[in-house]
């Protein structure tokens, strides 16, 4: 199938750990230093430290916690990881998932359950 010359197909775009945004805009936006923003989350700063290193999650605690610090929404954080995690396990086990057989819920079911996402 041929696609339009105005839809040019691209690789899904990675989704980075939400640790990144926090030590590459976040912090610096707010002129915090690591020290100082663990001590205003009220978290040990190697907690904080792992998550600015991509080697723990955001959590829901941790989300209510960034959106008192910053003023971004808790389920922005919560996407983000979710997002992150998502496109890891998506790649993790894309051999298993390439077996897996579709079956699929009719539109109505779906939006029924409220899982319809627009696509």
């Amino acid at each position: 199938m041929e696609t339009e010359p105005h839809q040019k197909t691209r690789p899904p775009a990675v989704a980075q750990h939400p640790g990144t945004l926090l030590r590459e805009q976040v912090l610096p936006g707010l002129h915090l230093s690591i020290s100082q923003a663990a001590r205003d989350l009220g978290v040990a700063r190697q907690t904080l430290h792992r998550i600015l290193a991509g080697e723990a999650a955001i959590t829901p605690a941790m989300a209510a916690r960034l959106e008192q610090l910053c003023g971004v929404s808790s389920v922005f954080w919560l996407r983000c990881q979710n997002r992150h995690d998502l496109q890891r396990a998506r790649k993790e086990l894309d051999a298993v998932l390439r077996h897996i057989p579709l079956h699929p819920l009719s539109e109505t079911i779906v939006k029924k359950i409220g899982a319809y996402d627009g696509r």
